[in-house]
């Protein structure tokens, strides 16, 4: 490819809108462009880069005996409703009809469709286990779209599905998926780890997310750098050292006027009664049901984590006008003591915890010498809490820390949830029906491009890995003399000859623009011809992450870039 017939509309300035590193330079560089918010166009450079990933995520799918697919976009809304997941998705799910009337949804992911072809082509236990994966388009009505291909509306994933005749069978299907996912992140450059995570609306028994640590991640991972303990932040748990309490000194809850109190903070400094001591209420509809949430007052409640413990559907903070009708007080002032025509759900921060002080569910009034056990009719405890930088590791004791990381892939052990919903057996070894079990496996393919530029930039550009950039070399010549084009081009003919993939930057510009503009688009390597060195039979040859120059004489030019490539290729 000659620059000269590219398309590569790069840009001097950062656009405005862009925060995150990815985003900037994506844009700059020329790789995409916008339509709408979470909808971006993938221009010429991007497709290249696209394609090499793409192309390493089925090596490794096959290397596995994954069998690829295709799968329709538009889905009938009915196989959603037979899984429950229509309601689950709710606005996140794209809902269109058809001229017939016939409600249809664009596809999130594809568990329901696999099973339902799965379901009519799957007989015998004799055809399992399968592993079925398909590179598609998929659309989420993102709410807050942003930083560029990290959250859009519109994406390509690669999604794969596990049909097993037992949960060893899923274990094993299981653990094929992370071995491919950590080769698939290491060959794309991508500095993965894979973490404890929750299942979420896909369900299942288990599941791990391979997160990276970016400024732009809007995950938090809690991770021990001593035993490598790793888990989203939805997920985590930590070890609290142990709290032990005065007596009350009471036999009841002991009310105090606090007229000016309306946060934890407030009564720790006013009233001598620090975080630890408190029992911090929280109001939410849980599946439209009130329901009280209790923690301790100096920790922050996960909401994925009630939504796990209770099997919530839908679940949003109360707002104050239903909190006052349920309990007669404001924000501020609320408790659990007494309360018993409400489920209460508490963490576990709070077993055995007394001599606390909480709301009284009276407008500046609070109640003190608490004791959770005697006084609150917890319905239900469990880890509610977000862990915090520091706290000690629930494996080895040591200080945990808390990184931004985006999402790159997850996988799931899905267990029979889908294949109860959508009637997947298959006859056993002994005649009779036995269902499948089932896995997912994801990864977002633009937002992994996304994640290799948040991990390999600097000031000048993006710096792509060897693997998976949209040109391994760029050939510049520099001058107008016929003797330097026609050089640039027999070395350029030698490169692809070679089978290394190279851009002549054929273009009448000024050296410095060729540079920077390479330097941006992050080609790895740079051949440079001028007059000084083509008189000495040299040219100029640069790594554009190592930014070191040495000369080459242009005999051996050809040979010895190419082997440099392929060395770069393997250690990937």
């Amino acid at each position: 490819m000659r620059w000269s017939q590219l398309y590569v509309p790069t840009l001097r300035d950062d656009p405005a809108d862009a925060e995150a590193a990815s985003h900037r330079l994506l844009v700059r560089a020329g790789f995409v462009r916008q339509l709408s918010a979470g909808h971006y166009a993938l221009l010429p450079l991007a497709v290249r880069v696209r394609e090499r990933v793409s192309r390493i995520v089925r090596e490794e799918m096959n290397r596995i005996g994954a069998q690829e697919w295709a799968m329709p976009t538009m889905h009938p809304a009915e196989i959603w409703e037979r899984s429950g997941r229509l309601e689950v998705m709710g606005d996140e799910m794209f809902h269109l009809k058809d001229r017939k009337g016939a409600d249809l949804v664009l596809g999130m992911t594809h568990e329901e469709i696999f099973t339902t072809f799965a379901a009519q082509g799957l007989a015998s236990y004799k055809q399992l286990p399968q592993m079925w994966y398909q590179l598609h388009t998929k659309f989420r009505d993102e709410p807050r779209p942003k930083s560029g291909l990290l959250r859009v509306r519109e994406f390509t994933m690669k999604d794969s599905y596990s049909f097993d005749l037992d949960e060893a069978g899923l274990d094993r299907s299981f653990e094929l998926h992370r071995a491919a996912y950590e080769r698939i992140f290491a060959r794309l450059g991508i500095p993965a780890i894979g973490v404890e995570a929750s299942s979420g609306s896909m369900g299942g028994s288990a599941s791990v997310e391979f997160m990276t640590e970016t400024a732009a991640g809007e995950d938090l991972v809690v991770h021990c750098q001593s035993c490598d303990y790793a888990a989203n932040v939805e997920k985590a748990t930590s070890t609290l050292a142990a709290v032990v309490d005065e007596p009350a000194g009471t036999d009841a809850p002991e009310p105090f006027d606090t007229p000016d109190v309306r946060t934890i903070e407030d009564l720790a400094r006013d009233y001598d009664l620090p975080g630890e001591r408190q029992v911090k209420t929280l109001v939410y509809l849980l599946d439209g049901e009130l329901t009280l949430v209790l923690l301790r007052g100096d920790h922050s409640l996960v909401e994925q984590k009630l939504t796990d413990a209770t099997g919530a559907v839908e679940a949003r903070p109360a707002q104050a006008e239903e909190i006052r009708a349920a309990l007669g007080a404001s924000p501020g002032s609320l408790g659990a003591v007494g309360v018993t025509e409400l489920p209460v759900v508490a963490d576990e921060a709070l077993r055995g915890r007394s001599n606390m002080a909480t709301g009284a569910n009276r407008d500046g009034v609070h109640v003190r010498g608490v004791d959770v056990a005697r006084d609150i009719t917890v319905g239900r405890w469990a880890d509610l809490r977000e862990v915090t930088a520091g706290e000690p590791c629930p494996n080895c004791g040591k200080p945990l820390s808390v990184m931004n990381s985006v999402e790159v892939g997850h996988i799931f052990k899905l267990g029979y949830k889908y294949s109860e919903a959508l009637d997947l057996t298959v006859l056993g070894p002994d005649g009779k029906s036995v269902m499948p079990i089932m896995g997912c496996y994801g990864i977002g393919i633009e937002r992994g491009i996304a994640a290799i530029v948040e991990a390999h930039h600097d000031d000048k550009g993006i710096l792509w890995p060897v693997s998976v950039a949209p040109f391994e070399v760029a050939v510049v010549p520099i001058g107008k003399d016929d003797e330097i084009k026609k050089t640039a081009g027999e070395l350029y003919d030698a490169l692809r000859e070679a089978g290394v993939d190279t851009v002549l930057d054929d273009r009448d510009e000024r050296p410095g623009v060729k540079f920077s503009d390479i330097e941006l688009v992050g080609i790895p390597y740079r051949i440079t011809i001028g007059r000084r060195g083509l008189a000495n039979g040299v040219v100029e040859f640069a790594s554009r992450a190592g930014g070191e120059a040495e000369e080459l004489p242009l005999a051996e030019a050809a040979q010895r870039v190419a082997a440099l490539v392929a060395e770069a290729r393997a250690a990937l």
